[in-house]
């Protein structure tokens, strides 16, 4: 577990990271919406006018682990979509924006339903608001769909299991750069954040060989089930892993940068123009 503090209308929120997502304390993010000072009683007026709420609170809430200043207590936490539905129960004008906002988001995911093409060009002014140059953003963009490509050709050849996909993209990129994604993500700093969304645009290429090469070979075998699937991972991941090993004897640089894409865009820089990684 890891806890941390999120600030919320000025408010702490306590959070704590469990089964790799964050939990929030429920009564912390009552406390930042209403007047009253009594969360507790509040949350049990609540209950009585949302039963449907009500009856659902064992799927929403869940009694977590959380350091406070009187040492581990045990808080009634919910993950971010069972906030969402207890704000959409809380009658205070302080929850209103946050009302609309879901309503926003929900009706820009039918719209997305009805035409697929919205979700990318969304996805592309996200990157480009958050920094990304329009190359890196080409490459990320086409990443994805020839990982959504494997992905598709998995499912239809019997890889049905969260558990399975996860131990396959791992076997690609281990066998492209040399590295586990958990290691990748060490040398680079992060934690949570997505390893692709910081990797360099070698990162990404060597990314996209790997899954496209294992797209082609699971097709030229007519790969079924997770066994023969991983066969074929472990050869298209080789061919990127073989090509990076070339470039790299030829530049004397290495592929995996140990740069944070975004977070430290100074020593990216610095880095690049030394020619080092």
């Amino acid at each position: 577990m890891e806890t941390n503090i999120a600030v919320f209308n000025g408010k702490e929120i306590r959070k704590v990271i469990y089964n790799n997502e964050w939990w929030f304390v429920i009564e912390d993010v009552v406390l930042a919406l209403i007047e009253s000072r009594d969360p507790k009683q509040y949350l049990q007026r609540m209950k009585q006018r949302d039963p449907e709420l009500g009856k659902g609170r064992v799927q929403i809430v869940h009694t977590l682990s959380m350091e406070t200043s009187g040492g581990t207590q045990r808080m009634n936490c919910a993950n971010t979509e069972g906030i969402f539905r207890i704000i959409q129960s809380i009658p205070s004008p302080k929850a209103e924006p946050f009302k609309r906002w879901l309503a926003k988001v929900g009706y820009e995911r039918v719209q997305e339903i009805e035409d697929p093409e919205l979700s990318t060009k969304r996805t592309r002014a996200i990157y480009k608001a958050k920094g990304y140059s329009d190359a890196w953003i080409e490459k990320r963009m086409r990443g994805i769909a020839i990982r959504d490509e494997l992905m598709d050709e998995w499912k239809s050849r019997e890889v049905k299991q969260e558990k399975e996909f996860a131990i396959l993209t791992a076997e690609i990129a281990k066998a492209a750069f040399g590295v586990t994604p958990t290691k990748h993500k060490q040398l680079k700093g992060l934690k949570r954040e997505n390893l692709r969304d910081h990797m360099t645009d070698l990162e990404l290429i060597f990314s996209m060989l790997g899954e496209a090469a294992t797209t082609e070979i699971t097709r030229a075998e007519d790969a079924q089930g997770y066994d023969e699937n991983r066969r074929a991972v472990r050869k298209g991941g080789r061919i990127a892993g073989d090509a990076r090993e070339k470039l790299e004897k030829e530049t004397k640089k290495k592929i995996v940068s140990l740069v944070n894409y975004l977070k430290e865009p100074e020593i990216r820089k610095r880095l690049e123009k030394k020619g080092e990684n």
